[in-house]
């Protein structure tokens, strides 16, 4: 089968095609024909040796993948060949509080992932996807819908009469959106582009604030809630924006912090946290019990994901290239050939 390595050194240019054995399962394995893909920015960064460094190489990337399944086990209960299913993201995470151990068990790194024709997993490392999505729509559930998910609902409590506070219009930040919708919450979006903000507009956001002109957008939260500051704010900048975060949310509200898009390390005046009763909650995608409560939950409401662009399985290099360039409005996909 085909399969795409980072091979010998990280790096785009070493992101090459390859040539595997066909996986067989165990007597608890479901092997499973992957039928599209999605890109996050962990992946990228994996790739790039950003993430991890001493990432043992070869590795094959990404984190998201659905598809069909080919063969199941003599001992597997849970599926049956021709269902269509999606991989979790940690694969010894089925429900409860992260564990170091679990930790080692993320797809794409350190374990192999899905950029392959075919993947083979334990069967309590999948779940049955959403009827009323195709494969490239339930490809995008993984990681950045859970990631959403687990933030506003697992972690953050959201409930109708909140307002949540998204920056960007990345996948999380979109899946964000249309999921404080669906619990009834007022949205506030930000993004770097007006033709974005119509767009996050038309998904249901309430407010929409461009950052490049309204630098001070903390600021521009405070007036927009009438001093107060909103109940959650959907992290994804890191280091460059959560000063500006923690301006925006209110006394004893709760900032969900996912992604590092404006970086990592930058020095940080931590009394807001502490004189605002500021909850600070690191996120880590989510287990395999939130990802089906998400999954029934996205049926009932025939919600479905926003998808930028798709491209084929051999073009999978230029969709990293696209995803690099951080214009796309909510998922970049692949599809199988």
């Amino acid at each position: 089968m085909k399969v795409y390595e980072v091979q010998q050194a990280f790096g785009l240019s070493n992101l090459r095609l390859a040539e595997r054995p066909s996986p067989q399962p165990g007597p608890w394995d479901v092997r499973v024909r992957i039928h599209a893909n999605s890109l996050n920015y962990r992946d990228l960064l994996m790739v790039l040796g950003h993430y991890n460094p001493r990432q043992p190489l070869p590795l094959i990337p990404l984190s998201d993948g659905a598809g069909e399944v080919l063969e199941v086990g003599e001992k597997v209960t849970r599926f049956k060949p021709g269902d269509r299913v999606a991989a979790i993201f940690a694969q010894d995470w089925l429900d409860g509080d992260v564990t170091p151990d679990i930790a080692k068990t993320t797809l794409g790194g350190p374990l192999d992932g899905m950029l392959a024709e075919e993947v083979c997993l334990p069967e309590n490392g999948w779940v049955m996807i959403p009827d009323h999505l195709d494969y490239i729509q339930a490809a995008t559930l993984p990681c950045a819908a859970l990631t959403a998910w687990s933030s506003l609902v697992v972690h953050g409590n959201v409930k109708a009469g909140d307002t949540v506070l998204v920056l960007g219009t990345g996948g999380v930040s979109i899946f964000a959106v249309q999921f404080a919708k669906l619990l009834g919450a007022k949205v506030i979006a930000t993004s770097s582009s007006d033709e974005k903000l119509t767009r996050v507009k038309a998904l249901g956001a309430d407010e929409t604030i461009n950052y490049k002109t309204q630098s001070a957008w903390g600021k521009e939260v405070l007036r927009l809630t009438d001093g107060l500051g909103v109940d959650h704010v959907v992290e994804v900048g890191g280091s460059g924006t959560l000063a500006q975060s923690l301006k925006a949310v209110r006394p004893s509200g709760t900032v969900s912090l996912i992604g590092v898009l404006g970086g990592s390390e930058k020095a940080l005046n931590i009394l807001p946290i502490l004189m605002k009763n500021i909850r600070v909650q690191g996120i880590l995608v989510g287990h395999r019990a939130g990802f089906e409560s998400m999954n029934r939950a996205i049926a009932h409401h025939g919600l479905v994901p926003v998808v930028d662009q798709s491209f084929s399985f051999g073009e999978a290099p230029k969709a990293f290239d696209v995803l690099q360039q951080a214009g796309h409005f909510g998922k970049i996909c692949l599809r199988s050939e």
